[in-house]
């Protein structure tokens, strides 16, 4: 079994924010760790909800904040939503996906956990006018 950390960093590649997940396969897709982050950091904020989420999308009814969104109301959040929503944001460069020194650039590419322990998140922000 193997363990990952999830790292969302800054496009400088300054490390934001990190957790770890023990106890995965050695061999997964990117999909499967991209809906199991989001599997995680929901049910952290589900646990005790508040109304600032740190997650990997935006979640329904929220307005995006510095590291983070406000939600309208303390509430439980759907992980699954939350999943399909990272992984439309993927589709159309919401973010970028790196596994060791690698850009990841389809979902179904299986990853050794073993050989690369470490996936991190980049968030893309759209430019303004542009």
């Amino acid at each position: 079994m193997a363990s990952v950390t999830f790292r969302d960093e800054s496009a400088s590649g300054r490390a934001l924010e990190e957790f770890s997940l023990p106890g995965l396969p050695d061999r997964i897709s990117a999909r499967e760790l991209v809906r199991l982050r989001v599997r995680e950091e929901v049910a952290r904020h589900n646990a005790a909800p508040k109304r600032h989420f740190r997650g990997l999308v935006k979640p329904a009814d929220a307005e995006a904040e510095l590291n983070g969104y406000r939600l309208r109301a303390a509430r439980k959040l759907d992980w699954e939503k939350q999943a399909d929503a990272a992984e439309a944001a993927f589709a159309r460069n919401g973010f970028l996906l790196l596994v060791g020194d690698r850009q990841i650039m389809d979902l179904d590419v299986q990853i050794d956990l073993d050989a690369d322990p470490v996936v991190s998140f980049v968030k893309l922000v759209p430019l303004v006018g542009g």
